[in-house]
């Protein structure tokens, strides 16, 4: 069965110039070796375009958006966006699994729905974008679909830990590492909660209240990199 490409331009927004960039980016090599004669190659060449665009487009991004972290909690937010995971979960989004050509063996087993192919069919389909309607057209797809995955990453992984990224500032601006104290134990014994503060070079920065010491100060140390940031700003 052949894959109806208008419907899919209609799904994506975007009017292929070139349809056959499109097709190209949908055929699987499984196709091929069943259908020898068909008149496109394999999607690989433009898997590896698509990885390289992703790349950037997600960098930048990245780099625009969040202009207080540093290059290695940049690193690793766009690693955990542009994996095979997170790719076949944007493929999914689009439903890609039911456009791809694939050989009849490669459908019964599933191949529709493999992360691995729907994350190769995804970069394919960001390359093919790329050479028909630019950059522009293929940050207008991706940064949409990208934008609720960095959200949710942000806010389950990087921005919890802010102990971790006042260290961090306060080894690279200053040479020191920020000192906790609990200044106040309150409560009976099974419910206590703690007040902390936070000293950079023996200047409180921060304070924190919390159920454990150590949530105190995770409290305590957000507070300082608030008070840090609009000290820059």
């Amino acid at each position: 069965m052949t894959p109806d490409l208008n419907d899919l331009q209609d799904s994506l927004g975007i009017g292929f110039k070139d349809e056959k960039l499109l097709a190209q980016a949908l055929v699987h090599r499984s196709f091929l070796n069943e259908n020898p004669e068909f008149d496109l190659p394999a999607n690989e060449r433009l898997e590896f375009l698509g990885d390289a665009l992703l790349d950037f487009v997600v960098g930048e991004y990245l780099y625009q958006r969040y202009p207080d972290l540093q290059e290695g909690e940049l690193t690793s937010l766009r690693a955990g966006i542009i994996n095979r995971t997170g790719l076949a979960r944007l493929a999914r989004s689009l439903d890609l699994g039911r456009y791809i050509y694939l050989s009849r063996g490669e459908d019964e087993r599933g191949g529709r729905e493999r992360s691995s192919l729907l994350s190769d069919v995804f970069e394919a389909l960001v390359a093919a974008v790329y050479l028909d309607r630019g950059l522009d057209a293929v940050k207008a797809l991706v940064i949409p679909l990208v934008e609720p995955e960095v959200v949710r990453i942000v806010d389950e992984g990087l921005k919890r830990d802010f102990k971790s990224r006042l260290q961090e500032w306060t080894q690279r601006e200053r040479g020191t590492t920020p000192m906790y104290r609990t200044v106040m134990e309150s409560g009976p014994e099974h419910a206590k909660e703690f007040t902390v503060e936070v000293l950079v070079d023996g200047q409180i920065c921060g304070a924190g209240h919390g159920r454990s010491k150590q949530s105190a100060e995770q409290q305590a140390a957000e507070e300082a990199l608030k008070t840090i940031s609009s000290q820059r700003g």
